[in-house]
């Protein structure tokens, strides 16, 4: 072997003992053959368009159907452009899915109870999608934990297709993408939409908005009983699951259900129609996972019934529309010409201290207005 094809970090005057090396390229020793030059092939994939991705989610094609979210996931301005094109073709199609939000403090078993829940769905024949908010790296805004490898026996089953997706710093627990993710959902013809938050706190209430049974996931024995008769998270849910009620963990599971039973008559319900219950289950056993299916159809048949479903979903589509507007105006100020040139100076003079931050927006804002 030449020195040549020894790696750059092999020590000067190495010995014949440093074996290390590195081997020709393909190229490179097919080249010569018959006096002919190699190129290797590069498979590139084939670039969909509208109607492509419209028919390969309404034939349910996994592949496309992923793509497809990656496409209204992407912060390209040509992206978007498409992405609404698909979104319009295939609206007409959608809305038939029974739309259940997941919350809960870390480790209160999200991915646990959703495989649970997931695997008898599939059993009764419903096509299920579950969106998993993963929350994401501060420097790659890539997801850090993959909820996909923790549903296992779900991830194999042809019948639900599980999509993780990094909330990118996006607070409510949701990415800003959410709502056109269930919609595409919808259009495949998966009946029920499981969106599982990434599970922070307090102040996941942005999935309110998207879906239309919103259940809480608490452990017990966790110090946060008390936190019932907190407005935040809890007032928005239609049902709080005290998880894990099983071994040496089932005494104090049915301690946390009084406790949260009783501090839910301090607060008003968020379902028309409907009074939240205290619920207690074992997911990783499978326990009283039936009992919550049963009730999320109640509440389904409930408020179908007296018109809360019908008004709920109305005004989830006026709320998208104002979150569309705002994400829209973002995208045009940050693009702006004048503001772009104008941005990093401003920015020095309000770490300088010379200019107050509230004086700075307005000056920006001054700007974007006569430069629009």
């Amino acid at each position: 072997m030449k020195d040549k094809k020894r790696p750059d970090w092999v020590p000067e005057n190495a010995g014949k003992e440093f074996t290390t090396s590195v081997m020709s390229g393909l190229e490179e020793q097919v080249s010569n053959v018959a006096g002919k030059k190699y190129t290797p092939k590069v498979l590139q994939r084939k670039q969909l368009t509208v109607d492509d991705y419209v028919q390969g989610i309404l034939n349910r094609d996994r592949t496309i159907i992923a793509r497809a979210i990656t496409l209204i996931e992407s912060n390209s301005i040509k992206h978007l452009q498409m992405a609404q094109e698909v979104l319009k073709k295939i609206l007409p199609y959608t809305g038939n899915s029974i739309r259940v939000g997941i919350t809960g403090v870390p480790g209160a078993g999200k991915s646990t109870f959703i495989e649970a829940l997931g695997c008898k769905l599939i059993k009764e024949n419903h096509k299920l999608a579950v969106l998993a908010i993963d929350p994401s790296s501060s420097v790659t805004k890539g997801s850090i934990l993959g909820d996909k490898t923790r549903m296992e026996k779900l991830s194999r089953s042809k019948e639900c297709f599980i999509r993780p997706s990094p909330s990118s710093g996006n607070l409510g627990g949701v990415t800003r993408k959410t709502r056109e993710t269930i919609l595409i959902c919808e259009a495949a013809g998966y009946d029920v939409i499981l969106v599982e938050t990434v599970g922070v706190g307090q102040n996941e209430i942005t999935v309110r908005s998207m879906v239309d049974f919103f259940l809480l996931l608490k452990i017990a024995g966790a110090g946060d009983e008390l936190q019932g008769i907190k407005k935040g998270v809890i007032e928005l849910a239609d049902a709080i699951l005290i998880n894990k009620a099983d071994g040496d963990n089932l005494n104090r599971a049915k301690v946390a259900k009084e406790e949260f039973a009783r501090a839910l008559h301090y607060l008003k319900s968020p379902t028309s129609g409907w009074t939240p219950e205290v619920h207690t289950a074992s997911a990783i056993l499978g326990e009283g996972v039936d009992n919550i299916w049963e009730r999320i159809l109640e509440f389904m048949k409930i408020i179908k019934e007296c018109g809360t479903f019908e008004n709920r979903r109305k005004t989830q589509m006026l709320e998208w529309l104002h979150a569309m507007i705002k994400e829209r105006l973002e995208t045009l100020f940050y693009h702006n010409p004048k503001i772009l040139a104008t941005l990093p100076s401003i920015e020095q003079d309000v770490l300088e201290g010379t200019l107050p931050p509230t004086k700075a927006a307005m000056r920006l804002l001054e700007i974007f207005e006569k430069n629009l």
